[in-house]
């Protein structure tokens, strides 16, 4: 039975993890104070959370919270990263920072995302898409697409009338 300061920590990891759309899980073992606060740091700022907590409160927490697990990235100091707003920015700000040089302590290891596992290179193919908003905009201009050109279509006869007539006009006046 857990004791009442970690059965606090469980229900504040769960709380995380219900408000969460994807756990990262990293081993950032060799990393010094200053690169991982820097790593938090990004991100932070793709809209994410780094927790580094015992595996074994986090494997209570994702069960509390009804999320798969697998237990063999359960081992080593892990890092649990949770998303709450773009997976691919923040698996964006995970990849990026562990491909810098003297940041290659920081190994990704999987991760959860709507219930499924995903690998190493799973979640470097995620990071490869583009954001949220590009994503919508392509969608918006895809859709626009045709009905631009039935704008350009519809306006083809009306806009060779105008010529026609402006150069009808012309030759009045020259003449």
């Amino acid at each position: 039975m857990p004791t009442q300061a970690k059965r606090e920590m469980i229900d504040s990891l769960v709380a995380l993890l219900n408000k969460s759309n994807a756990v990262f899980i990293t081993e950032y073992r060799g990393l010094t104070v200053k690169k991982i606060s820097d790593c938090r740091k990004r991100i932070r700022e793709a809209g994410g959370e780094m927790k580094v907590c015992k595996n074994t409160l986090m494997r209570i927490a994702l069960t509390e919270a009804g999320i798969t697990h697998a237990p063999e990235f359960d081992s080593g100091p892990n890092g649990y990263v949770l998303s709450y707003g773009d997976v691919a920015a923040v698996a964006k700000a995970i990849r990026d920072f562990s491909k810098e040089k003297g940041n290659e302590a920081l190994i990704v290891k999987a991760a959860i995302l709507d219930g499924k596992i995903l690998t190493k290179d799973q979640i470097f193919a995620l990071a490869e898409l583009p954001s949220k908003e590009v994503l919508i905009a392509q969608v918006v201009g895809t859709i626009a697409a045709p009905l631009r050109g039935l704008v350009t279509v519809l306006s083809g006869p009306s806009r060779g009338l105008v010529t026609c007539l402006s150069q009808i006009k012309d030759k009045k006046e020259a003449a």
